[in-house]
């Protein structure tokens, strides 16, 4: 079946292509001349796809302070989605974690604290004490999780990045560039836990004997910027004022970097800004719905039913300029033979996407009905239905 969609997608049809947008280091490629960014280095991409909108000395290796606490977050809630950490499980502290200096919860050496919380305490906090007592929980030794660190940065494509810290505090050889925040940042958003603690604006730590430590988000656009639900901050003497964030308004996901901002309320105004620009001029376009079934047929051999309804794995979004006219077709690749029984959720072919006659992606098609194996009984009954059907009159 190869489908084309009946409405073309409109978007900004006088804006270059994504690719084109990384020579630019001082103003964006659009007409816009007051877009203008102080800071080192700067990335504003699209959450979902990785579309980049704007680059500034995106590959500059710079340090990033405790942004790159983002990969210690990253790392954090892939251990509790493979099932090897929960939320509520409690973390020992040790007195190396509780000693750590710079931004911290105070965390008392030798106490139990809910993973949950220390996350918490990352998240809006910036603690480096809760840092260093996730990495030890979850690699032994702040070491090892460091080398789990540079592992995943690799698998992610993030060849200018180097950790030698889960907290950020200045220290010789670490380095990332703001494309390589952007990547892991994308990566880690995609984790809905995240964002339970994200989007807070106050809290506090409960420690043993009912000793209270305030806290309050150290990225204020999750209460003053309209639709950021989530960000890292950082700052170092070395670094400068550093963020990174992510918001979102009418189904489009933006990431705003900058690294070295000359102050904080600088790098607070131009990842707003970048997020402004983005919302004025780019769209999200659901293309494929994965809650809506396939208007295609698949054939099912040896089974109770002949047919399936089957769905998209997951869904799939064209980013692209407002009032751009972008082709979109798909094209249902079926399993060459799909065969009972077929368990709801089973793969039974793929759904091939073309942007203007390019491939672009390839999403799972999974069956939404279970079918069972047809029995001796069963093939007898249809003999019986179709002899019932001959006209011997």
């Amino acid at each position: 079946m190869k489908k084309k969609f009946s409405a073309f997608f409109i978007f900004l049809a006088c804006a270059v292509l994504f690719g084109c947008f990384s020579g630019f280091t001082k103003k964006t490629a659009f007409a816009d001349q007051t877009f203008d960014i102080k800071s080192k280095s700067a990335y504003l991409c699209d959450g979902i796809s990785g579309s980049v909108i704007y680059a500034k000395n995106e590959n500059e290796r710079l340090p990033i302070a405790s942004m790159c606490k983002i990969m210690t977050l990253l790392l954090s809630f892939e251990e509790i989605d493979n099932g090897n950490l929960k939320l509520d499980e409690q973390i020992v502290v040790s007195s190396n974690a509780s000693g750590m200096g710079g931004s911290q919860v105070f965390l008392e050496a030798n106490a139990s604290y809910s993973a949950g919380e220390l996350i918490k305490g990352i998240v809006v906090a910036s603690a480096n004490d809760a840092c260093v007592a996730m990495a030890e929980r979850i690699s032994g030794t702040e070491q090892a999780f460091i080398e789990k660190m540079n592992n995943r940065a690799s698998e992610l494509g993030m060849t200018n990045t180097n950790f030698v810290n889960c907290t950020g505090l200045q220290k010789p050889g670490q380095y990332s560039s703001a494309k390589d925040v952007a990547k892991m940042f994308c990566e880690l958003i995609k984790h809905q836990d995240y964002f339970r603690f994200s989007r807070i604006w106050t809290d506090r730590i409960t420690h043993p004997n009912d000793r209270i430590t305030e806290i309050s988000n150290t990225n204020k656009l999750v209460r003053f910027y309209q639709g950021c639900d989530g960000g890292k901050t950082g700052y170092t003497a070395e670094a400068g004022h550093c963020l990174s964030a992510c918001a979102t308004r009418n189904g489009v996901r933006l990431i705003s970097v900058v690294i070295s901002a000359p102050d904080s309320k600088t790098r607070f105004k131009e990842v707003s800004s970048m997020f402004n620009y983005g919302f004025a001029n780019f769209t999200n376009k659901l293309v494929v719905d994965n809650q809506k079934i396939l208007d295609v047929e698949v054939k099912v051999l040896g089974g109770k039913k002949d047919r399936i309804e089957v769905v998209p794995e997951r869904p799939y979004y064209i980013f692209s300029p407002i009032n751009q006219k972008v082709s979109v077709e798909c094209d249902f690749k079926p399993i060459i033979k799909v065969v009972a029984p077929i368990n709801k959720g089973d793969v039974v072919g793929q759904l091939l996407i073309f942007k203007d006659g390019i491939q672009v992606d390839a999403i799972n098609v999974l069956s939404n009905e279970c079918v069972l194996k047809k029995t001796y009984f069963d093939y007898i009954k249809n003999i019986g239905e179709k002899w019932a059907l001959i006209d011997i009159s």
